[in-house]
């Protein structure tokens, strides 16, 4: 079994930045692809971003705008989402979620996730 635990969600004011880390435990991930989802109020939860390996592998959502950044430390079984030029409608909550790139998902499959992080922008 794969424990995920997601970190850092606050409250931020519009325009500012934040960045959110997510562990895996129970074994080593640096083989599975760690990804964020989102879930906004009212809303069904939505991919974000994904990365495997290597920074090369990574996908980003339209949503981003390239606003947001996936860093991994496959050591620390970490990834690291950085988020700037926050606005309202990136307020939810944020799943961190390890899993896999495969044909039939066009984000990735998702096999652990973690209990979520929320972020709270204010306008």
């Amino acid at each position: 079994q794969v424990q995920v635990v997601e970190s850092g969600g606050r409250l931020v004011q519009a325009g500012g930045s934040l960045r959110l880390s997510c562990v895996a435990s129970g074994r080593s991930v640096s083989n599975n692809v760690m990804g964020w989802f989102r879930q906004g109020p009212g809303q069904e939860r939505e991919f974000v971003a994904a990365i495997g390996w290597t920074s090369r592998s990574a996908r980003y959502a339209d949503l981003t705008k390239g606003r947001f950044t996936l860093s991994r430390d496959n050591a620390k079984n970490t990834v690291y989402l950085q988020m700037n030029s926050l606005d309202s409608e990136d307020s939810g909550i944020y799943y961190c979620a390890v899993g896999a790139f495969v044909p039939t998902h066009p984000t990735m499959r998702t096999d652990y996730w973690g209990q979520g992080t929320p972020v709270t922008v204010s306008s």
